[in-house]
């Protein structure tokens, strides 16, 4: 959720001869005026010389892309393996994913940022003065740290899920140190204030039941889907 320091980095492109490439998975669509991401946000997107987008985040659909010198993107269509040995994407995946792009650059694209906005500093808010960590947020990604295992992890995910209808993804041991848990909330415009608040609520239940012991052994909880 914390934004790179990537206008400070094209800064130092006066003095060292180097590239900049950008995964800007969660910035594409969401940060910047018009949603071309971190770099509009931090005013360097001249400095950019390559850069990676998703498809799967802002704009809940499947796939990516990468922009760029018209020399360097026919190279790695040429010789990149993930290009050369993979299916193309079907036909009506690509039409909405470019229909998608241009509601960014719509007055509605503009609409659907404000509101996704409006909910993440909401909740945002919420977390830190129920006195959660949630690090340095600074996009519609919330991570939400805990101190637990990945036991307990599971058994937190799959309570949030069946009993409070609330889906989040966790991120355990090894991807972060031993006894920490990061619960990852992804705000959508879609999402009203009632949402925000039910989900606060949610997270102080089940934060209460981990500090009773209610989560406690080893046994991995195990989710099915119905």
């Amino acid at each position: 959720g914390a934004l790179g320091i990537i206008d400070q980095i094209a800064a130092l492109k006066a003095k060292y001869n180097f590239r900049i490439l950008i995964d800007d998975a969660h910035g594409f669509g969401l940060l910047g005026a018009h949603g071309r991401g971190t770099s509009e946000q931090l005013n360097c997107m001249d400095a950019v010389d390559l850069y990676i987008g998703a498809f799967a985040k802002s704009m809940a659909s499947i796939g990516g892309f990468v922009a760029g010198p018209h020399k360097i993107i026919n190279y790695l269509r040429c010789n990149m393996r993930s290009q050369m040995y993979a299916k193309s994407l079907p036909m009506p995946l690509v039409i909405g994913n470019i229909k998608r792009m241009e509601i960014i650059d719509y007055p509605e694209g503009d609409e659907l940022r404000k509101k996704c906005w409006t909910i993440t500093h909401a909740i945002q808010d919420g977390f830190r003065k129920e006195g959660f960590n949630i690090g340095e947020a600074q996009a519609c990604v919330t991570p939400v740290h805990i101190f637990g295992g990945v036991a307990q992890a599971t058994k937190m995910a799959k309570d949030l899920r069946e009993n409070y209808k609330i889906f989040c993804s966790m991120v355990i041991y090894p991807v972060i140190p031993k006894g920490m848990i990061i619960f990852r909330i992804v705000s959508t415009a879609a999402h009203t204030m009632e949402d925000v608040e039910y989900t606060l609520n949610a997270f102080k239940e089940i934060k209460a039941k981990l500090d009773a012991g209610q989560y406690d052994g080893d046994d991995i909880a195990e989710m099915t889907v119905k």
